[in-house]
């Protein structure tokens, strides 16, 4: 199985969070999950809440848990609940079904893990994942 790197873990963070600086969002948080779900990297800016870090990887480890990105993860619970609802209970409530949780692929098309971004809008969040996940000479989906 293809991992993502300490070195690709790192760089997804601190590109993720130059993003952020550059479009002036709120404080971020950034963790970057392995395929396994594991935490390879985290780091919480100044002024980012501390419940921020398990916001972060309950955006990213649903995401690589349930092979779906966090826009398809809401589409999915705002179609099927209960679904979702399972799913949260299966995993003890760690899922967060939201955008901020991308899916990292391999140039192979693989799914080597997740980025999970909090602290600014979803939607932003998601924004920045993708910077990270771009800058480290990867792929992800929203």
């Amino acid at each position: 199985m293809a991992a993502i790197s300490l070195n690709k873990a790192r760089t997804i963070v601190r590109k993720a969070l130059a993003k952020g600086r550059e479009m002036e969002l709120k404080p971020l948080s950034v963790v970057v999950l392995d395929a396994g779900g594991h935490v390879q990297a985290f780091e919480r800016e100044d002024g980012a809440a501390p419940g921020r870090f398990d916001v972060a990887r309950g955006k990213a480890y649903g995401s690589v848990m349930l092979g779906m990105a966090g826009t398809a993860q809401m589409a999915r619970a705002e179609q099927q609940h209960y679904f979702m609802t399972a799913v949260n209970g299966l995993f003890g409530g760690s899922v967060i079904p939201v955008p901020g949780g991308v899916l990292v692929y391999d140039k192979k098309g693989a799914v080597i893990g997740a980025v999970g971004v909090t602290g600014d809008t979803s939607d932003n969040d998601a924004i920045a994942a993708m910077a990270g996940i771009e800058a480290a000479g990867l792929s992800g989906e929203i």
